[in-house]
């Protein structure tokens, strides 16, 4: 696969206690105000989610089985597009 290179996006998640029925949405963001498009996003090792335009993932309404690890590819918009992936993060619920 392509490398894999954490310095260029960013998974936002809400810091607070989050239960059972919230409406909770994780944000790929990249860093330095750059674009991220195609984005991707992996619960634990399976992909979740996909979107050509949107960088949000909603998980509405939580549920037990959304807790764990979450993490978000894209390719980062700069002079040479770059395929990226965010760090872990993690969701307890």
């Amino acid at each position: 696969g392509p490398p894999c290179r954490t310095d260029g996006l960013v998974l936002q998640a809400p810091a607070r206690a989050l239960l059972e029925g919230d409406t909770v949405t994780l944000r790929c963001r990249a860093r330095k105000d750059t674009s991220v498009t195609g984005v991707q996003f992996y619960h634990e090792d399976n992909e979740v989610g996909r979107s050509l335009s949107g960088t949000e993932l909603s998980l509405s309404p939580l549920q037990l089985h959304h807790g764990g690890r979450y993490r978000c590819w894209g390719w980062v918009a700069s002079w040479l597009p770059l395929w990226r992936q965010s760090a872990q993060v993690t969701v307890t619920v």
